[in-house]
């Protein structure tokens, strides 16, 4: 089985989509499947791309062009190159991740004009507070392009049931495969979390994802500074984008809690699981998640998570790792009450509780496992998993 997996950018600053593309590569591999990741290289302007760990991944990057203020990525020999490589994949098909790029406009267009079948992950860009931002931009895209695109995917692929059925909603009848995005699980080592429980150590609070305003850091900045618990402090990490810190910074500042927050700009590989194991408490106040990979990141790190309802996570409940609240700054300010006023051991208990949830339900090689299963039954090679939901 050959499987094309295509996605706009593999800049770091991509995030989670980012993350999953490479890493779904990597866990496919294994499984006797010949993998390839088609994406675009902007040059040195940019930050190094996030290629796939396993050397078993022949990964092709197309010199492209960004325009940051429209968020737009372009290659002229895109098109051409993804078509050559469809051409030769008999038996096979494209995996594409992400909507509204002109990348993803070419994958559609090769698929439909050599018949190849094609998924698409639409990576949370369909949920309604994603499709209400700059909808200046999107809504002509959705009528010009993206709703037929979407129409030519044999099959969608959901990380959740609450983005399956966000994908009804805007008029998909194709199947939907719902399979959640894995994590990385990093071995327990001797830095793990809460090894300090003094009762006079500074506690912390970490936010990691993108500073974006759809992630709610305006909202944790005003739950904090009715909350404000002592000893301890928040830390904020991430890539800034469209400028959105300089709004957090003048909120913090205003409220007059410059000291109880600090901000540690991107962070990658060691020093990102180093942070995470350190928290005391993960949040992500989101207004709109498709999944949060960085749940389930702090989650394997043993670390208890406060995020909204707008993220696909009720088992923060059911399993008892965490809070799962509704989006306002209300809500947020007294799950921070609550988590903050628990004694250390409680939180730790809450943490390891998530780290099993992970392992059991999140590892990479079980996600692997039910996608192939996915393009087996779209090659006719199998039958119809029951991840796949038929309308």
């Amino acid at each position: 089985m050959n499987v094309i997996v295509t996605v706009p950018s593999l800049l770091p600053e991509g995030g989670g989509p980012v993350r999953s593309a490479t890493q779904i590569c990597s866990a496919l591999a294994p499984l006797g499947i010949s993998v390839e990741l088609l994406s675009l290289d902007f040059g040195p302007r940019y930050s190094a791309p996030m290629l796939p760990e396993s050397r078993s991944v022949k990964t092709s990057l197309v010199p492209g062009h960004y325009w940051p203020r429209l968020r737009l990525a372009w290659a002229p020999q895109y098109k051409r190159t993804l078509a050559s490589q469809a051409q030769r994949i008999a038996p096979g098909l494209i995996h594409d991740n992400g909507l509204w790029q002109t990348t993803n406009h070419a994958a559609a267009h090769v698929a439909r004009k050599l018949n190849v079948p094609l998924i698409i992950s639409p990576r949370g860009m369909l949920e309604p507070w994603a499709l209400r931002y700059h909808s200046w931009k999107k809504t002509p895209a959705w009528h010009l392009y993206q709703q037929r695109d979407l129409h030519t995917a044999r099959v969608l692929h959901a990380t959740s049931a609450m983005e399956a059925e966000n994908l009804r909603a805007v008029g998909l009848r194709q199947p939907i495969a719902v399979i959640p995005n894995g994590v990385e699980v990093p071995p327990q080592t001797e830095k793990e979390n809460f090894a300090s429980t003094g009762a006079d150590r500074m506690r912390s609070v970490v936010f990691l994802s993108r500073l974006h305003p759809k992630k709610g850091l305006l909202n944790l900045v005003k739950a904090w500074a009715q909350v404000q618990p002592a000893d301890w402090r928040v830390t904020i990490a991430g890539p800034d984008e469209d400028g959105h810190r300089a709004d957090v910074t003048a909120a913090i500042h205003a409220a007059g809690l410059d000291e109880e927050f600090t901000f540690t700009g991107p962070i990658q590989g060691k020093a990102k699981w180093d942070l995470l194991r350190q928290a005391d408490l993960f949040v992500l106040p989101t207004f709109s998640e498709n999944f949060g990979i960085v749940i389930a990141e702090a989650l394997a790190c043993g670390v208890p998570v406060i995020t909204t309802k707008a993220a696909p996570w009720t088992e923060l409940m059911s399993q008892q790792c965490g809070w799962w609240v509704d989006v306002g700054v209300e809500p947020l300010a007294n799950a921070l009450r609550s988590a903050t006023a628990l004694p250390d051991s409680d939180r730790r208990e809450m943490g390891l509780r998530g780290r099993c949830l992970v392992e059991q339900r999140y590892s990479w090689a079980r996600i692997a496992t039910e996608m192939r299963s996915v393009y087996e039954w779209v090659l006719g090679m199998g039958t119809k998993p029951a991840c796949v939901l038929i309308n």
